[in-house]
Parts: C-alpha cells; sequence; structure tokens
C-alpha cells in the first residue's frame, strides 16, 4: 500500500472513530444515530435480506450504464463529425441535466410503470451526459497536426476516427464513464424511492418509516461499495485498455 492509499484509509478510520465515540459519549439514541460498528453488523447479519434489493439495483445501475454508452458514444461521434448538429443538440443535453431528477422520476413511474424500466431510465439520464460530454472534448482535443497529417495522407473521416481520434479522445472518455458509475445509484436510488417493489432504495424507505436507521445506513453502505467497485473496475479497464497512458 502506496503512501496516498494509506493516508486515505487512516483519514477514513479516523472519521469513523470519532463518529463512535461522540454518538456513545454522548448517548445518541440508535434510531437517531447508530455507531459505525452496528451499521457494518446490520450490514453483515442482514445481507441475505439486502442482497436481493442490491441485486435489483446493481441490475439497475448496469442496465443504465449500457444504455448510457449505446447512446452516448454515436451521439457524442456524430455531433464530433457535424459542428452544426452539435450547435443544435447542446442545449437539449444541458437542459435535460437542469431539470431535477426528482422533478422527472414521478413522471417516469406514471410513463414507464412501478417496475425496473423507469429505474433503469433514470439511471441513464444521470450517466450519459458525463459520458457523452467527455468523449466528444476528447475528439475535439486531437492536435490539429495530427488531422492534417491523416487528412494528407488521405484517411476517411472513419479511418482517422478509429485511429486518431477513439485513441486520443479515450482518457477523457473514461474520465467520463468513471464520473458516470459513480453517479448511477443516484438515479436507481431516487426511481426506487418514488415508485418501486424491492431495490435498495424501496428498502430504505421501508426501513426509515420503521425508524430502522441502522438498516437505512447499511443500505447506504452497500450503495457506497457497489459504486467504490465500479469506480475500480473502470479505472482498472482504462489501464489495461489506455497503456501509453
Amino acid at each position: 500500500m502506496n503512501r496516498v492509499n494509506l493516508l486515505a484509509v487512516l483519514f477514513v478510520a479516523l472519521i469513523l472513530g470519532l463518529w463512535e465515540v461522540c454518538v456513545r459519549i454522548l448517548a445518541v439514541p440508535v434510531f437517531i444515530l447508530p455507531p459505525p460498528s452496528s451499521i457494518f453488523a446490520i450490514a453483515l447479519i442482514q445481507a441475505p435480506v439486502i442482497l436481493p434489493h442490491a441485486v435489483i439495483t446493481f441490475t439497475e445501475i448496469l442496465l443504465g450504464i449500457c444504455m448510457a454508452l449505446c447512446t452516448a458514444i454515436p451521439l457524442s461521434i456524430v455531433m464530433f463529425a457535424k459542428p452544426a448538429l452539435e450547435k443544435a443538440l447542446t442545449p437539449f443535453l444541458v437542459a435535460s441535466q437542469a431539470i431535477p431528477v426528482f422533478a422527472l422520476a414521478p413522471l417516469l413511474v406514471v410513463w414507464l410503470g412501478y417496475g425496473i424500466a423507469s429505474k433503469v431510465f433514470m439511471a441513464w439520464i444521470i450517466i450519459f451526459f458525463p459520458i457523452c460530454v467527455s468523449l466528444l472534448e476528447g475528439f475535439k482535443s486531437c492536435d490539429p497536426e495530427f488531422r492534417v497529417l491523416f487528412r494528407l495522407m488521405g484517411a476517411s473521416f472513419f479511418k482517422t476516427l478509429v485511429l486518431l481520434y477513439w485513441p486520443w479522445a479515450l482518457p477523457r472518455f473514461f474520465a467520463g464513464l468513471k464520473v458516470g458509475v459513480t453517479v448511477a445509484t443516484i438515479g436507481a436510488v431516487i426511481g426506487e424511492w418514488v415508485g418501486a417493489q424491492q431495490g435498495l432504495g424501496f428498502l430504505m424507505i421501508q426501513s426509515n418509516a420503521r425508524l430502522q436507521v441502522g438498516l437505512v445506513f447499511a443500505a447506504i453502505l452497500w450503495l457506497t461499495a457497489m459504486g467504490l467497485a465500479m469506480w475500480w473496475l473502470v479505472g482498472v479497464m482504462e489501464r489495461k485498455i489506455i497503456k501509453w497512458k
């Protein structure tokens, strides 16, 4: 473990230690703020209850990521190839992020129902924008001298895209993907809060109504672990694919 990781672990341990000590010294009731030791214990003991809900939420997130990749990558390529189209679509893309997701969630539940579709769509809305914008900016950041070289060699746009633009944009693409996968839990959980019959968001709402705050924090802990795992996985993919970085 390098020095940076060690400092991060020590900082987290310090925060959790202060939390534990303050809660016990002040005798805070567990239905208001449970200590970290209790939260970790509940997350493990209640794993058989939490796991089925976590699988549903994780499935929604993965489907949202797949939808975002399938739409953001082609759209960013098209906007890069046609600057006029980029100018026309940019206001709509920005507007899609300016609308609070809480405002869209009830409408999506009405339109798409209480099933998985509305949650996947919510995750897609949040993930799509950072991937699309990051990849587009990656294409546009390509060195003009390399563009001229490919043009002089008679390379088509498709060949230039594959051999120049795409490799050049990969670092920014992965940066946007990291942002997308870490915030993907927000869309799925908000959709489950508004209307769902299963998932970690549904479990949190039910537990909160019963003053089972420890179970709420345990669900948050599982969500955090899922976000960190996806961020780490994208980082591994980045190091494997962008070997020249």
